[in-house]
Formats: structure tokens, C-alpha cells, sequence
């Protein structure tokens, strides 16, 4: 079938756009994957300097703190089963591309979600933006993210971060909008100044609701950096894309459970960080 008008040109627009930015912030993109090698690198470093026993140790009483005993009994467990598999330094090499990428999430999301709770000029840019990057199909910020970092760690943590950023921004304009406006407006009756309004009360009555942000951040930033293995990023993501080239069912099945021990951990440390977190901001 014959369109009635002439084909758009976006794919030639998008190509012009990308080799303009290419060519303009070489040295910028240049600087930026430095400081990106070099903070994975110091991650995985540091975290393999600590033996897996004495690691296993020290995050199950992290979970006994942060979570539960029921969290940390599997905790305990599931790390010992990854080592026990063989997949220890692709888990520490995930687990370094998932924290670099939250807390660049952390620091980027949260302030433009606060900035975007305070003005609804900018959340009303935000959010469109948001959409668009949340119903980007994942695989389609790999091509960017190689095409500017070239291939290996760096594309995999930016595509992660692009990944996983929206709902920290997202839950954090909806924690602070959802405090009760007679809360607000007594502590502008007392004379409160914004800043003061914002960091002693919005802030902290909204924190649950922005740790399940995070939350979500870590779960989606975990996903994707299995996915950049296809551009070259390390961990336990390139051995389930090996064990798939090679029909390896058994090692991708391994590789999954890896996958699923380190998920699982997350998630339920941080939810429960955010429950306990809702539990003392009601009894205040």
C-alpha cells in the first residue's frame, strides 16, 4: 500500500543528530567513560580484595540488619551457592555495574524529582520524557550507548542508568505531592521557608515511597546489565548470553540462578529498608 505522503525521515534525522553530538562531544563522551571505567573497576577491585567467605558473612549481617532473619538465612545460602557454582567473579562484576548505576540513578533521579514535585512547568517536560524512556524497548539504548562508549562496561552502565532512572524520578515527584497539604501548610504557618519545608518534612514523610523507586531502580538496572552483555559488559550476563549462543542449557540455567540469588537479595533488603522506613515515619 502507497502512503499518501512522502515518508519521514527520522531514522536519516536521528543518524545526522547522533553524528553531530559524536563529533561535538568527543572529548566529553571521552571523560565520561574514563570516570565510568574507572569507578566499575575500583568497585570490583574493592569487593574482590574481600574473600568470598568473609563477604558471604558480612552481607548476611547486612541483611540481618537491613531485612529479616528469613532474608538473611537465604542470603547466606544463595551466595554460597553462587560461589560453590563457580560464579563468584561474574556476580561481584555484576553486582559493580548495578551500584554504579543506581546511584547514578540515585543522584540524577531524585533531584530532578524533587525539582520536578516543586515546579509543574518541569514536570510537565519530565514526564512525557519518563514515558518515552520507560516504553523504549531495552535493547534499543545499546545502539547509542556503543555507538558514543564504544563496547564493554561503559555502554552497559549508561544504558542501565537510562534503563532504570524514571521510576526513582517518577515515585520521588509522587512521594512528595502525596504529603498531606494540612501538613504543608502548617509548617508555612509557623514561617517555614521552602528549603526548610522540603528537607524536615516533604522528605522524609515521602522517603518510603521513594526507596520503592530505588527499589524498582536496582530490579531494572539488575535486568539491563544482563542485557549489555550483548555489547560487552562482564558479569554473570555474559555467561546466560555465551550458555545461549553455545545451546549451553545447563550453564544458563546456572547463570540464571546466579542471577535470580542476587535479585532476590536486593529486592528484599531494599523493600524491607523502605517498610521499616514507613513504620517509623507512622509511629512519629
Amino acid at each position: 500500500m502507497e502512503n499518501l505522503f512522502p515518508k519521514l525521515p527520522i531514522a536519516d534525522w536521528i543518524d545526522s543528530f547522533v553524528d553531530w553530538l559524536t563529533s561535538t562531544f568527543a572529548v566529553a563522551f571521552d571523560g565520561i567513560s574514563t570516570i565510568l571505567e574507572t569507578v566499575v573497576e575500583g568497585l570490583v577491585s574493592l569487593l574482590s580484595f574481600i574473600p568470598p567467605y568473609l563477604f558471604i558473612i558480612l552481607f548476611t549481617l547486612l541483611a540481618w540488619k537491613l531485612a529479616n532473619k528469613g532474608i538473611a538465612l537465604f542470603t547466606f545460602i544463595g551466595l554460597l551457592l553462587v560461589d560453590n557454582l563457580g560464579y563468584w567473579d561474574p556476580m561481584l562484576d555484576t553486582l559493580a555495574l548495578v551500584l554504579s548505576a543506581v546511584v547514578i540513578s540515585i543522584i540524577i533521579g531524585v533531584p530532578t524529582g524533587i525539582w520536578a514535585s516543586q515546579k509543574n512547568t518541569v514536570k510537565q517536560i519530565v514526564v512525557p520524557i519518563l514515558d518515552f524512556m520507560q516504553t523504549m524497548p531495552a535493547f534499543v539504548y545499546l545502539i547509542p550507548a556503543i555507538f558514543f562508549f564504544n563496547i564493554g562496561v561503559v555502554p552497559g552502565v549508561v544504558a542501565s542508568v537510562i534503563f532504570a532512572m524514571p521510576p526513582t524520578i517518577r515515585l520521588t515527584i509522587l512521594g512528595i505531592q502525596q504529603v498531606p497539604s494540612d501538613i504543608t501548610e502548617a509548617t508555612e504557618a509557623f514561617g517555614s521557608t521552602t528549603s526548610q519545608k522540603l528537607f524536615k518534612v516533604q522528605l522524609p514523610l515521602a522517603m518510603p515511597t521513594i526507596l520503592a523507586g530505588i527499589n524498582q531502580s536496582i530490579m531494572l538496572a539488575l535486568s539491563m546489565v544482563v542485557i549489555a552483555a550483548m555489547v560487552g559488559a562482564p558479569g554473570l550476563g555474559a555467561d546466560v548470553y555465551r550458555a545461549v549462543t553455545q545451546i549451553q542449557i545447563g550453564r544458563g540455567f546456572e547463570a540464571g540462578i546466579a542471577i535470580v540469588v542476587v535479585a532476590i537479595i536486593l529486592d528484599r533488603i531494599t523493600q524491607n529498608i523502605g517498610t521499616k522506613k514507613q513504620g517509623g515515619v507512622t509511629r512519629k
